[in-house]
């Protein structure tokens, strides 16, 4: 007779969504941080049907920090990621190629909120995940045509 455990339930607390309850393996890991908040190395990616297509990244150590982010994909259909291999390397991934969006990395633009002027996305500099090991960096594009504030909606030079 086999018996199938479940791996115990881990609870953190939100500012924005209440207390949240995960497994240790949804976890993604930041080595190094993100600039400027480079203390906080674990988030939740949190979805809400409501809310689709937004992720929001909340910090596991800080229940006031949390990312909004979009899937590049989704705001930018031509997204080319274009890692230096430094980021590649510290990830996990190839050195002689890109990873594939969706198949080897998740690939979000951190969206920014500016009083009385419209949302903004980073598309210079977005939040990649290798899906395989959960590990993640904010990893800057090499010869890069997006900008660090891409107007929502994008404008159409920005994608092609």
């Amino acid at each position: 007779m086999v018996t199938t455990q479940t791996k115990p339930l881990m609870r953190c607390d939100s500012r924005y969504f209440g207390t949240l309850e995960y497994q240790e393996d949804s976890i993604m890991v930041f080595p190094d941080g993100i600039p400027a908040f480079e203390r906080e190395t674990r988030f939740l990616a949190v979805r809400q049907e409501v809310n689709a297509p937004l992720v929001f990244l909340q910090s596991l150590a800080d229940p006031n920090l949390c990312f909004a982010t979009l899937p590049v994909q989704h705001a930018c259909p031509g997204f080319r990621l274009n890692m230096t291999p430094e980021d590649r390397a510290a990830l996990g991934f190839s050195s002689t190629r890109q990873p594939a969006i969706g198949r080897d990395a998740l690939c979000l633009a951190i969206l920014s909120f500016e009083e009385n002027m419209p949302p903004t996305l980073n598309l210079l500099a977005p939040i990649v995940v290798n899906l395989h090991t959960q590990q993640g960096r904010q990893a800057i594009q090499m010869d890069s045509r997006y900008s660090h504030r891409e107007a929502l909606p994008l404008r159409e030079a920005a994608c092609s």
